[in-house]
């Protein structure tokens, strides 16, 4: 990450990105909601990342949930707004569906800020500085690793489905087909996590993480920690104040 929050801590970055989640999903106020949206856009332009691409990673989620948030205003009772072939509109779930997106939206920013452009490695090797359980970092290490091999595996047992004049359609035949090709990738998936454990314990691997770079705090992640700090404390004391 270009900037000066690329050079911060990875492990200062993994625990302020939690607690800024923590934080946000425990506030219901609009306006505080609205304020740690504006903090989490302000990481985006403080991290120099490009904006189009980040932005549309975000929409992403965004039309994943998009769905429920159209339907939020007609299934929460309240103050009628409009009606719709027979369906209410509240206010109180225009208020929510808001509130649900602001949510969304920050903390799922913030998360792609701080953690998301974080080296594969790097993330493993901060979560097992924070203690967290070796096979967990295992299993994201690895997953993170191989989940680009196992696409080009299913791209080529699809290729070679088209070749042989396979054509999609709403039958039998398709969906056996479609069976074979997710039985046949995880036979091959489990084939070749064989061969790399094989090919690990060749190498000496004993099944413990290897920490060649320490980190180190440094008087800029101290800083940073205590801007985390006090913009957790500014959004919990909006969200409670009368």
């Amino acid at each position: 990450m270009p900037g000066w929050l690329g050079a911060i801590d990875p492990r200062m970055r993994i625990v302020v990105a939690a607690t800024f989640a923590v934080v946000v999903v425990a506030c219901t106020r609009i306006d505080t909601l609205a304020l740690a949206f504006g903090l989490s856009v302000a990481l985006l332009l403080a991290s120099r990342l490009p904006l189009r691409r980040t932005l549309g990673r975000m929409a992403a989620m965004d039309g994943f949930i998009l769905f429920m948030l159209v339907l939020l205003p007609f299934t929460v009772p309240g103050d009628a707004i409009f009606t719709l072939w027979g369906f209410t509109a509240s206010w109180q779930g225009v208020l929510r569906a808001v509130e649900i997106a602001l949510t969304a939206n920050a903390v799922v920013l913030a998360l792609l800020v701080l953690v998301g452009t974080m080296e594969p490695v790097t993330l493993g090797h901060a979560l097992h500085a924070l203690k967290m359980p070796e096979r967990l970092v295992h299993l994201l290490m690895f997953s993170i690793r191989y989940i680009d091999t196992l696409r080009e595996e299913y791209l080529r047992l699809r290729t070679a489905m088209k070749v042989r004049g396979f054509r999609p359609g709403t039958n039998w035949h398709t969906y056996r087909s479609f069976g074979y090709l997710v039985g046949m990738m995880l036979v091959r998936a489990v084939e070749r996590s064989e061969r790399v454990l094989g090919a690990m314990k060749c190498r000496g691997f004993s099944g413990r993480i290897v920490l060649l770079p320490r980190f180190r705090a440094t008087r800029a992640d101290a800083a940073f920690g205590f801007l985390a700090i006090v913009a957790a404390s500014a959004l919990l004391a909006l969200e409670f104040a009368r």
